[in-house]
């Protein structure tokens, strides 16, 4: 069954789970990227006038509420589904989403984002499974780094919506950051339909004995595909697995495997989300303070910043993507993730030496996230590719469990460098830079020596499943 979903080609089924599933990403995007903007906006005495050092206590919330959800979904995705999840998660982060533009206060918004945050990272751990079990082998590649580039098409979305939102000319400060934060749901409504319509994973299904239902569903995206004019090539009678219906298999078992199995792959996983979060989240939560603190560019003019920024992450991975099918991932990989780290270093020191203004700031980071947004999506494919079915939501779940905790470090780490003064010193940033640019060079290598060759190979060659059996 896994032989003849990779051999399909390129059709309208697979562009509904792209569209259908990658809307979390945008989701993301667009709700880490009001967070960055509103920051300013949080500390006006008209609204609910937090310190720098609050407003990264409220992006760090929303990354341990990614880290919960990921780790209670990740294992409910494996036990019941991905589908089931796919749905549960999305409600979640629609309802708190929604609440969350209604705070009252600082606690009632730390709460709110936390949920919000729980339903995003639960989304990370079911739908970068159900993807890569639904699309082709030469596909897969790509199309998971275009899905998780999509997460700058999200930032683009908010930074225009907020544009007019932050602008205190048109609303009130107090209105403009709450009307903000229900684009997201929004959204959700919009797709909720399309999403409805999506199967379940039949590979998952293989693993729980539900062979006449699995057998149903490949039989009717075949359908489907044929009824549309393609012609589909014939299955290889040697590309077969048997598999014994197994019983969930809980964090445990994960653990087992990472440690005994795959110890290599466990390092190579950790390494690369790691610091792929922590790049990211340092910088990007951060944004709009260091543009405000350091260039002084007024609150309600910083999400004009914010195009060139999202566009460079938006391109990379799009521009990138088919490379990782043809030339391989590990060379891909390590080349992007090395290559954004020694550019991150180059702009540290520009930014040391007062050489960069506000506009020339952002067209160094655009440089830097090009590379650096292929990099961290490659980071979340290599995880959804290397572990084996039964367990591959967890193992998501897991790696981004760890990857956000060390991210979430990032936006207290870079918002105390900052400060509260109108002009904090460029030496204590610049620690922070190059620390951020050496985990994104170090990951590059390790990727280089351990990392595994997974590209236009199947899912099931990569690593088998637990519950494989002689034929």
């Amino acid at each position: 069954m896994p032989a003849r979903m990779d051999r399909l080609p390129w059709a309208r089924f697979h562009t509904r789970v792209v569209v259908a599933l990658g809307i979390t990403w945008v989701l993301d995007g667009l709700e880490i990227t009001i967070a960055s903007l509103i920051g300013p906006v949080l500390q006006s005495e008209h609204t609910l006038a937090l310190s720098s050092a609050a407003v990264g206590r409220v992006a760090s919330v929303y990354l341990l509420g990614e880290v919960a959800g990921a780790l209670l979904f990740g294992h409910l995705a494996d036990r019941l589904g991905r589908r089931r999840l796919f749905l549960a998660t999305l409600a979640l982060y629609f309802v708190a989403s929604g609440l969350t533009a209604f705070a009252f206060d600082y606690a009632s918004l730390l709460v709110f984002r936390f949920l919000a945050g729980a339903g995003i990272g639960g989304e990370y751990a079911a739908i970068n499974s159900a993807i890569d079990e639904l699309i082709p082998a030469r596909h897969r590649g790509w199309a998971d780094l275009a899905i998780n580039g999509t997460y700058w098409l999200g930032a683009i979305i908010a930074a225009a919506a907020e544009t007019i939102l932050l602008d205190p000319q048109l609303l009130p400060p107090d209105l403009g950051w709450r009307l903000g934060l229900l684009i997201g749901p929004l959204l959700v409504g919009l797709i909720w339909r399309h999403r409805r319509t999506l199967p379940e994973s039949p590979r998952w299904l293989l693993t729980r004995g539900h062979e006449a239902e699995a057998t149903r569903l490949v039989a009717d995206i075949e359908a489907e595909i044929a009824a549309r004019g393609h012609v589909l090539p014939p299955v290889d009678p040697a590309r077969t697995l048997a598999l014994s219906a197994a019983p969930p298999m809980g964090y445990g078992t994960l653990a087992a495997v990472l440690v005994r199995r795959y110890p290599s792959r466990s390092l190579v996983s950790l390494v690369l989300m790691a610091s792929q979060s922590f790049l990211y989240n340092a910088i990007f939560f951060t944004y709009g303070l260091v543009l405000t603190h350091v260039y002084g560019v007024p609150a309600s003019h910083v999400p004009r910043y914010f195009y060139a920024f999202a566009a460079g992450n938006l391109l990379g991975p799009l521009a990138l993507g088919r490379l990782f099918d043809t030339l391989g991932r590990r060379r891909m990989i390590a080349t992007t993730y090395v290559g954004s780290g020694l550019l991150l270093a180059l702009s540290a020191q520009l930014f040391a030496h007062g050489v960069l203004t506000a506009t020339t700031q952002t067209v160094c980071w655009s440089a830097v996230f090009f590379l650096g947004s292929a990099a961290a999506s490659s980071a979340y494919l290599t995880v959804s590719e290397i572990f084996p079915l039964e367990i591959r939501a967890q193992a998501i779940a897991f790696f981004f469990a760890i990857a956000q905790v060390v991210g979430a470090a990032g936006p207290w780490l870079f918002a105390a460098l900052i400060g509260d003064q109108a002009h904090p010193a460029p030496a204590r940033l610049v620690r922070g830079y190059a620390l951020a640019a050496l985990v994104m060079i170090v990951a590059g290598i390790v990727e280089a020596i351990y990392g595994v060759e997974a590209a236009r190979r199947s899912l099931e060659d990569v690593a088998a499943p637990l519950s494989v059996r002689d034929a």
